[in-house]
């Protein structure tokens, strides 16, 4: 039904009208459409009193929390210990909450910081389980690596970790220092595909001078799966008094060092490679580009 010149001189009729579409299921922007009614205030007085269909209502993944803060909060529960509670912001807890009396306190300072303990234990918990969560899945679906596949990351992680050649200096020699064990793994992994035997590898540990050298040494050697005894000479970096260091405690074991022996044309081959897989990137993102 148009009504000319925006006027809407009928207003009882076009409410009857409005308030059968709405009990029939018909959304605000649907009646606007159906009785041509585009003023936003008149539509609105037109199904004043008439709840809007279920189907237009948008779900509410906070609905339940909403319902549990709101429980607490009757409770006595200030917002501190709710939000702990359920893991939400302060924010919204006092939107949810905010039209219900202040409780009284209920309990002593001491049993107060007790419970946001414990809630706090509960929140880093939960996030700690998540964080595994997404981890495990990340791991498993990688699955087994192709020898190609292996060969590329192994060309990455050098490029990222290992001694380049420069200009400047000429280091056409293969050296990878890391101190994170995967990493060593990986690489040791890497170079069983071009054959690298183990008698070519000279190992050495670099490591703190006030940490267990001894214990380091023993480490490293373990998991690369060589006699102690056959580790270089390790490097002892000076302690700075002055210098508060974070890396101790017995998880710290320093780093180790691996230099291939008579590796200048394995050098060479992970230098093509890597500019090789530059190039192929960039190629890709060049075609990806609109």
């Amino acid at each position: 039904m148009a009504h000319p010149h925006g006027k809407y001189a009928d207003f009882e009729g076009l409410r009857d009208q409005a308030v059968t579409l709405r009990r029939q299921g018909y959304s605000l922007r649907q009646i606007r459409d159906e009785l041509q009614v585009h003023n936003k205030e008149i539509l609105q007085r037109l199904v004043e009193g008439e709840p809007p269909p279920e189907w237009t209502k948008r779900p509410r993944a906070k609905d339940d929390l909403r319902e549990k803060a709101r429980d607490l909060r009757r409770q006595g529960w200030t917002y501190n210990q709710i939000q702990a509670e359920l893991g939400c912001s302060k924010s919204s807890v006092s939107l949810w909450v905010r039209d219900l009396p202040t409780p009284e306190p209920r309990c002593t300072p001491e049993e107060h910081r007790a419970r946001m303990n414990a809630g706090l234990a509960r929140l880093r918990a939960e996030q700690d389980r998540e964080r595994q969560e997404t981890k495990q899945a990340a791991a498993a679906s990688i699955g087994a690596l192709s020898d190609r596949e292996l060969f590329i990351t192994g060309v990455a992680l050098y490029w990222a970790e290992g001694t380049k050649d420069k200009p400047h200096a000429r280091r056409e020699g293969v050296e990878f220092v890391n101190s994170d064990p995967g990493t060593i793994n990986v690489f040791l992994a890497w170079l069983d595909l071009p054959e690298v035997s183990r008698d070519r590898l000279n190992c050495r540990v670099m490591i703190h001078e006030s940490a267990d050298v001894d214990a380091a040494e023993h480490y490293w050697a373990d998991l690369i799966g060589i006699n102690r005894s056959l580790l270089g000479r390790t490097l002892l970096k000076k302690h700075n008094p002055q210098t508060v260091r974070k890396n101790v405690g017995d998880t710290y074991r320093g780093c180790l060092g691996i230099r291939v022996r008579k590796s200048a044309e394995l050098y060479r081959r992970i230098e093509g490679s890597w500019y090789g897989i530059v190039e192929a990137a960039t190629a890709a993102d060049l075609e990806n580009r609109t």
